[in-house]
């Protein structure tokens, strides 16, 4: 078996017994005796063999669960003492937040440009982030957030910590490694929330989006899914595609920023000195380049999964289209909202009129069946966030109890 074959006879003759060990001698190479298995051994072969997923899950991801375990190691030392905990709660959450968010803003853009430097990637779109934020540091009185943050129940600055509220970030890792995408606005937010209505308004302003997003995808993709099919049969993208596609990524980036930098910068004082805001600037821009180094996180299948994702022309359209939808909620009113459930719905009611059309892979089954799973793994995540913010912040859990 394997590499351990049954030589022709001629070479059997060589096989001789080492009298000076319990070895083997075949082919010039000694080799350990072989014996018959004890009970103990089949034993312990029979427990590996029912053990073998999560023992192989636990092998695989070694490194992944051994910086969990740091990490909310770290946050019991940390979580009492508030100026260290809010640093180290914003470092974690910038990079979750932005390795699960990246599926919507920057999954088309990175699958569409594998071929590419990721370094170069990241110099473009950490270039667009270090200028965003900086606008909003200086127009918004040294908020990052856009205002987001200025919203009612999240205007106050977090002057304590519990212990579920630092490792909140955590959670959203485990998450997104297990490629679920789940809203961060809903899990980062929802655990500073002082007043329930606050997480009331941002569930309502996101599930208006999914609706949005599904009705407007609908409609182009209805018109333009078999035009974009035929110039992609028709050979390589111009190359004025991929300059689109980098500045309608690049507005895409800008806008989502605009709306979810509230997330991260949640941890933080809601007025950054100079010395702060370079701290939130690095963290984020170092974070984003490790993310494109690895090429995406896991939840970056849910784009990878999709029809025609990888062609610069449908990226291009797919970006466009969700730019312009988050822009006109972030114009709409301050309340944050869940971009997570916009990009959803964007992709489902894309789908959909892909399978009308007879465009897609799979037609309607295909198209149902990832629209539906990717419905569950939001409102998952709509879920586990309730319970985080219910377990972790007194004023959520008083405000939904009544008491």
């Amino acid at each position: 078996m394997g590499d351990f074959s049954y030589a022709s006879s001629p070479e059997r003759h060589n096989r001789v017994a080492d009298p000076t060990s319990q070895g083997l001698t075949v082919r010039g190479v000694t080799t350990q005796s072989i014996v018959a298995p004890s009970a103990s051994d089949s034993s312990n072969e029979g427990l590996a063999r029912r053990a073998g997923p999560f023992v192989q899950l636990v092998e695989k991801e070694r490194i992944f669960l051994a910086l969990v375990a740091t990490a909310l190691i770290a946050t019991g030392l940390v979580y009492p003492h508030a100026e260290i905990a809010r640093w180290f709660g914003f470092a974690l959450a910038g990079y979750s937040a932005v390795a699960n968010d990246s599926v919507q803003t920057l999954g088309t853009f990175i699958a569409s440009n594998r071929h590419r430097a990721w370094w170069l990637q990241w110099l473009f779109m950490g270039g667009i982030f270090l200028i965003t934020a900086s606008y909003s540091w200086y127009a918004y009185d040294g908020d990052v957030s856009y205002a987001r943050l200025a919203s009612k129940g999240f205007e106050t600055t977090p002057s304590a910590f519990s212990y579920l509220q630092v490792a909140a970030p955590v959670v959203l890792l485990l998450l997104t490694r297990a490629g679920i995408p789940v809203s961060t606005t809903f899990l980062l937010l929802s655990c500073f929330a002082t007043e329930v209505s606050s997480v009331g308004s941002i569930i309502t302003k996101s599930f208006a989006g999914y609706a949005v997003a599904f009705g407007c995808a609908l409609v182009v993709w209805f018109g333009v899914s078999k035009a974009l099919k035929r110039w992609e049969e028709s050979g390589p993208a111009h190359r004025g595609w991929t300059v689109a596609q980098w500045i309608t990524s690049g507005l895409l980036w800008m806008t989502w920023l605009m709306q979810d930098a509230a997330n991260v910068a949640v941890y933080l004082p809601r007025s950054l000195s100079w010395l702060e805001l370079g701290a939130f600037l690095a963290v984020m821009f170092f974070g984003l380049g490790l993310l494109f180094k690895i090429g995406g996180e896991r939840v970056q299948k849910v784009v990878d999964e999709k029809s025609r994702v990888v062609d610069v022309r449908a990226a291009t359209v797919v970006d466009a289209v969700y730019a312009v939808i988050l822009y006109v909620f972030k114009a709409h009113s301050t309340v944050p909202m869940s971009t997570t459930w916009v990009f959803v719905g964007l992709l489902a009611g894309r789908e959909i009129a892909m399978a009308i059309q007879r465009t897609n892979v799979g037609g309607y089954r295909t198209a149902f069946r990832m629209a539906g799973k990717d419905l569950l793994y939001v409102t998952i995540g709509l879920v586990v966030s309730t319970a985080l913010a219910f377990a972790s912040n007194e004023a959520f859990m008083t405000g939904l109890l009544g008491d």
